[in-house]
C-alpha cells in the first residue's frame, strides 16, 4: 500500500505530553542523565496494528543515528500482550514521546480493528468508510487512514483519503437532493456537470420509494449510473435484506442489471452478517460509526533495560521479551516528505 507521510513533529509539542514525563525530562537534564535505554511497548487485546508508520516518521525525526526501533509493520495482527515495537536509544531522545506514541498507536489500531471485523463479516463485499461526521475534523483523516490500513477499499474525505493513497468516494447527499426537489433532477444536474471518472451513484430515499426511485433515476441515466444508495433512515425501518432483495429485482426487470446497489445507515457487524445471511444482493456497504466509534487499544510502554541491565517494574518480567516477529527498521532511509 503507498502510504503518504504521517504529521510533522510539531504535532507532537511537548504541551502534548503527559506532565510527568515533561517533569522526567526537566529532572533529568538538569542532572546530566540520559541512560541508554529499551522500552518495549504492547497492547492489551489482540486486533490490527495501526499508527506504526506514524510512529515511525516521529522517531526517525528524534532518535540519535545509533538508536534502534524493532516493529511489526502496519497493518499486521497483533496479540494481546504482544511485543509490537521495541526502542533502544537514550530516554531523553523519545522519553517525552510516550504519550504521543501510545496514543497514535491505541486509536489507529481501534479503528483499523473495527474496520477488519466488518471487512471479514462482509466476506468479500466491499466496504467504504464513512465515518468521519462522527470524530473531531482534526483526527478524521487518521480515522479513514486507519479503515483503510483494516481493509475498506475507500473513504469520504480527501484528506484521509490523501493519506491512505487512495481516491476519495462519495457523490451528492440528500440536502442536494431537497434543494433541486427532485431525485432525477438532482441526478441530471449531477450527471451534466460532474466529470465522467466520478461514479454516478443515486442516493434513493430521500422522497419517494427506494424501489420507485431507482427505477427513475435508471430510466434517466441509462447506462451512465453506476449505482443505487439505499440509506433509508430509522424512522423508515432502515434498509432490510428484503428491501435490497426487491430493489434489485426491479432493476434486473426493467433490464438494469448493470445498476449496483450500495447499503448504508447505521450499518454494523451485526447487520452485515444479517444480509449475508439472508442472501441480500448488496455490492457494497457504506460504514460510520460503526468504525469511527470503535474503543481504542490500550498500549503500554515499558523500560526493560537501562543501560543493558535487565529491569522491570512490579509484576513484570526484567529484560527483553522476544518476539521473532519483529524487524528492524532502518529509520535513516525516512524522513518526512519521504513516503
Amino acid at each position: 500500500m503507498d502510504l503518504h507521510p504521517a504529521l510533522p513533529i510539531s504535532a507532537f509539542a511537548k504541551d502534548k505530553a503527559d506532565l510527568y514525563f515533561i517533569n522526567a525530562q526537566t529532572i533529568l537534564s538538569a542532572d546530566r542523565r540520559d541512560p541508554v535505554v529499551t522500552m518495549e511497548i504492547f497492547p492489551n487485546r489482540s486486533g490490527i496494528l495501526c499508527g506504526m508508520r506514524e510512529v515511525r516518521g516521529l522517531l526517525t525525526n528524534v532518535l540519535p543515528d545509533h538508536g534502534e526501533v524493532f516493529a511489526l509493520g502496519e497493518g499486521e495482527s497483533m496479540s494481546g500482550h504482544e511485543i509490537v515495537l521495541r526502542i533502544t536509544a537514550p530516554y531523553q531522545s523519545f522519553g517525552l514521546y510516550e504519550t504521543a506514541i501510545l496514543g497514535i498507536l491505541a486509536h489507529e489500531s481501534g479503528w483499523a480493528t473495527a474496520a477488519r471485523e466488518c471487512i471479514d463479516a462482509a466476506c468479500g463485499i466491499p466496504i467504504i468508510s464513512f465515518g468521519a461526521r462522527h470524530v473531531h475534523p482534526e483526527v478524521s483523516a487518521r480515522m479513514e487512514y486507519a479503515a483503510i490500513v483494516g481493509g475498506c477499499v475507500g473513504c469520504a474525505t480527501p484528506a484521509g483519503a490523501e493519506l491512505s493513497g487512495v481516491t476519495p468516494t462519495g457523490t451528492i447527499p440528500h440536502a442536494f437532493i431537497l434543494i433541486y426537489g427532485d431525485t432525477v433532477e438532482a441526478m441530471r444536474i449531477f450527471d451534466r456537470v460532474m466529470p465522467s471518472h466520478v461514479k454516478r451513484i443515486a442516493l434513493v430515499d430521500t422522497f419517494k420509494d427506494e424501489v420507485e426511485e431507482s427505477l427513475r433515476v435508471a430510466e434517466a441515466l441509462g447506462e451512465r449510473l453506476w449505482g443505487v444508495r439505499l440509506d433509508t433512515p430509522s424512522e423508515r425501518g432502515r434498509v432490510t435484506p428484503d428491501l435490497v432483495k426487491e430493489v434489485r429485482a426491479r432493476l434486473d426487470q426493467a433490464r438494469y442489471r448493470h445498476v449496483k446497489i450500495v447499503v448504508s445507515g447505521g450499518v454494523d457487524v451485526e447487520r452485515i452478517c444479517r444480509f449475508r445471511e439472508e442472501g441480500a444482493p448488496v455490492d457494497a456497504f457504506g460504514v460510520g460509526s460503526a468504525i469511527s466509534s470503535a474503543q481504542p487499544i490500550d498500549f503500554t510502554g515499558d523500560l526493560k533495560e537501562v543501560e543493558g541491565h535487565p529491569v522491570a517494574k512490579r509484576g513484570r518480567i526484567p529484560g527483553r521479551t522476544e518476539n521473532p516477529r519483529l524487524h528492524q527498521i532502518d529509520l535513516k532511509t525516512f524522513r518526512w516528505g519521504e513516503g
